[in-house]
């Protein structure tokens, strides 16, 4: 059994998708798929189900992921303390941040500080679902991951850093002429946003949102990248979707308007970090985040 066999293994449970799990990982599916293979036959036991539309962990499987990921953190563990004095304090070293989609500038704004801050850490961002951000926080994979919408995870602490207002996007032919919208001038409207499956958080939010306005939106499912959203938004039939503020301050598309709710929206974020976690370690991370917060307050 080979530590890279675990690394495959993992991603692939992440992910439940050999393709998405392979890119995470910047290399072929047809390595994940070939080192999983062998790893199951090693084991004598088959890790996932595989049907063309689906993947899903075994029992075996299931049973499996917590130890592997325990055993990629020891090895994590044992490298840093040989690599860096004292252990591996967040002071030197390498800063494995989790990062979640949309914090546009002010993922920036973080890095940055935290290059003032820690002038001898060199950042690692490392790209996963919200779940498994949390749970290589809680075995130590991560020294700190940034996640939306959630109160509580084993084994770590959740700390609030921001508040992201939503905007709508609309197309710029059916702009309302004023500084907000209504949601219920959105009635009428097909809703595209990305399956709930993806971003629980944001679409129940969104859905409530409406709910409390009176009616429920229509959603069609939109899986592809951001920018190709906006664009099809804009010279497409009409349609609204929603991004974060911070997200929006990053694009310029002259076909669609961002406009803020009314009332408006706000998803928390918050930074994970281990329960054991000290303050000298946790502190660099939180004044990055307040800079990172400030960005609204001077916008």
């Amino acid at each position: 059994m080979e530590l890279r066999q675990l690394v495959y293994f993992v991603a692939v449970a992440e992910h439940l998708h050999f393709g998405r799990a392979a890119a995470a990982l910047s290399i072929g599916q047809p390595a994940v798929s070939q080192q999983i293979a062998r790893l199951e036959r090693e084991l004598g036991v088959p890790l996932f189900d595989r049907s063309r539309r689906t993947v899903r962990l075994t029992v075996a499987g299931g049973r499996f992921l917590p130890e592997a990921r325990a055993v990629l953190a020891a090895a994590e563990r044992a490298a840093r303390a040989a690599a860096v004095p004292g252990g591996g304090a967040l002071p030197s070293g390498t800063l494995r941040l989790g990062t979640s989609a949309g914090l546009g500038e002010r993922l920036g704004e973080v890095l940055r500080v935290l290059g003032e801050l820690l002038p001898g850490t060199a950042p690692e961002l490392v790209t996963a679902p919200t779940r498994a951000r949390l749970e290589r926080v809680a075995s130590g994979q991560l020294d700190a991951a940034f996640v939306r919408g959630v109160t509580s995870a084993a084994g770590t602490e959740l700390i609030e850093v921001w508040r992201d207002r939503l905007l709508v996007v609309l197309p710029a032919s059916l702009a309302p002429g004023e500084d907000t919208i209504g949601l219920t001038e959105l009635a009428a409207l097909p809703l595209r946003i990305v399956p709930r499956r993806q971003n629980p958080p944001l679409v129940d939010l969104v859905q409530d949102a409406c709910a409390a306005r009176g009616f429920a939106p229509v959603i069609t499912e939109h899986v592809g990248l951001l920018e190709g959203l906006i664009a099809s938004i804009g010279s497409g039939p009409p349609s609204w979707s929603i991004i974060y503020e911070s997200q929006a301050r990053t694009l310029r598309q002259p076909h669609v308007v961002f406009l803020p709710t009314e009332p408006a929206m706000f998803m928390p974020t918050a930074l994970a970090v281990p329960a054991d976690a000290t303050s000298r370690q946790v502190a660099p991370l939180l004044r990055a985040c307040a800079a990172a917060a400030s960005i609204d307050r001077e916008s």
